[in-house]
């Protein structure tokens, strides 16, 4: 009995009377070392428990990469020829694939080539090129917002786009294309949110709520536009700030190309900074990521796609927010997956213009409104989610 009450009464003993040669570490300490030591461990290159496989270009560009990640790439890929396929021979102006070979060739007749170079064929590149743009646009969003909600929408890039072409309609009397105002309206917007948040693209806060604002002005500018002001051009106004493709015309697929090639390699340069970004602004900084100037990079390279893809089609919504989700489930993986997600913002367009093109109740709707309507769905489950996950 005596022992039992002496050993309870018993103190720990100081850190000086710990046996030589060993070393005791407070638990608080243990725990504050914990997350340095985990990412200096995924950034160790002899790491092999969370180095992921790196694709070098050079001496300054190197893209993670998994074999899971190229399989998904490699399905939406062959999906997205399939839908595209059957965009090109569905219908009674379809052109069999061995027409549309043959017209690589140079043997198709008049009706292959009309459908090819002026009906489908542009339509088909156009959502092909403003697919991948959007996918690339929410994906660089997203990741350094580090925000699942956001996408180059909130930033009132799109309502901006429309609020441009209502106004260069109004005052242009046609002498100004709709493409060229969608990009001055998209340029406008985000110019006030840049200036209105008071920090640039620094906080990713401040940057949704002042986007929300502009793009409620915005919108209310359109329809003040077309409810007082534009009653003979209204309708084709409201098909244009809705998203469509409807005769789009080889100009436009070769806008959206050129866009895409030059903003591309700039987004690749980038692209080994935007992985750290969702370990915080303080790690990504310690591991070299610099937050604050990738941040603004990645925002920049974001609007300029955006701003392209509306130039073409015009404000398509829910792409650019849905596409990076999709590859993030797919995959598995963290970070932008940059690829991926232009592949998955393809296939969303690419599908659902080829829905509104041959289901007989979407007949003649622009492709926005498809996108929209889904998109719709599917942010409302991942509001629930996100709320489900916020409140357990």
């Amino acid at each position: 009995m005596s022992t039992t009450t002496q050993r309870a009464g018993e103190q720990a003993p100081p850190a000086s009377a710990a046996p030589s040669g060993t070393a005791t570490t407070p638990p608080t300490t243990a725990r504050q070392e914990a997350p340095a030591t985990a990412a200096a461990t995924a950034a160790r290159p002899g790491s092999r428990s969370a180095a992921p496989r790196m694709l070098r270009l050079g001496s300054r560009v190197a893209l993670p990469v998994s074999p899971r990640s190229l399989t998904v790439a490699a399905v939406l890929g062959a999906l997205i020829l399939v839908c595209g396929l059957v965009t090109l021979s569905a219908g009674s102006l379809g052109v069999a694939p061995a027409e549309a070979v043959a017209a690589l060739a140079g043997e198709a007749d008049a009706k292959v080539q009309f459908v090819l170079e002026r009906l489908r064929g542009p339509r088909l590149l156009a959502a092909v090129g403003v697919g991948l743009a959007l996918g690339l646009s929410g994906s660089l969003f997203q990741t350094v917002t580090r925000n699942p909600l956001g996408s180059p929408d909130v930033l009132g890039l799109g309502a901006g786009a429309g609020a441009g072409v209502a106004m260069t309609t109004l005052l242009g009397s046609g002498m100004v294309p709709a493409p060229i105002g969608a990009v001055a309206g998209a340029g406008i917007a985000i110019l006030l949110v840049w200036w209105s948040s008071g920090v640039g693209f620094a906080s990713p806060a401040r940057v949704i709520v002042t986007g929300i604002g502009v793009a409620s002005m915005a919108t209310a500018l359109t329809h003040y536009v077309v409810a007082v002001a534009l009653h003979d051009a209204a309708h084709d106004l409201a098909a244009y700030t809705m998203g469509s493709l409807g005769t789009r015309s080889m100009e436009h697929a070769t806008l959206i190309g050129v866009a895409l090639a030059v903003l591309l390699p700039a987004l690749v340069l980038i692209a080994h900074r935007l992985r750290p970004m969702d370990l915080g602004d303080e790690l990504a900084d310690t591991l070299g990521s610099g937050a604050a100037s990738t941040r603004t990079a990645a925002i920049v390279l974001a609007v300029l796609l955006a701003a392209a893809a509306v130039a073409v089609a015009g404000p398509i919504s829910f792409v650019a927010l849905t596409a990076p989700h999709i590859a993030r489930r797919l995959t598995r993986a963290p970070g932008p997956n940059l690829a991926v997600s232009a592949l998955a913002g393809a296939m969303i367009l690419v599908s659902a213009d080829l829905a509104a093109q041959q289901l007989p109740f979407l007949d003649g709707l622009p492709v926005g409104i498809v996108t929209a309507g889904v998109g719709g769905v599917y942010l409302g489950h991942l509001l629930i989610v996100e709320w489900r996950r916020a409140s357990a």
